[in-house]
């Protein structure tokens, strides 16, 4: 597979991999690799978010509002 990127976006990454002694193939696929982990980590909190709503626990935006109130309290 090839990917071509921007003349911008190639000089970031040949410069970022450099940095890091590394390969810009190398950084491509680790970059990849943690985007579709970030995704698998993400739908499932979603799935996990509307199981708890089906089970009927939830807070209401009241709720909500009284425990960020709480948490942003010194």
């Amino acid at each position: 597979m090839e990917v071509h990127f921007n003349p911008d976006l190639q000089a970031k990454l040949t410069q970022r991999a450099t940095q890091q002694g590394r390969n810009p193939d190398e950084v491509v696929q680790d970059v990849v690799a943690r985007y579709f982990e970030e995704e698998d980590r993400f739908v499932e909190a979603v799935k996990r978010g509307e199981a708890a709503l089906e089970r009927g626990e939830f807070l209401t935006h009241e709720q909500m509002g009284e425990r960020l109130w709480r948490f942003l309290q010194p």
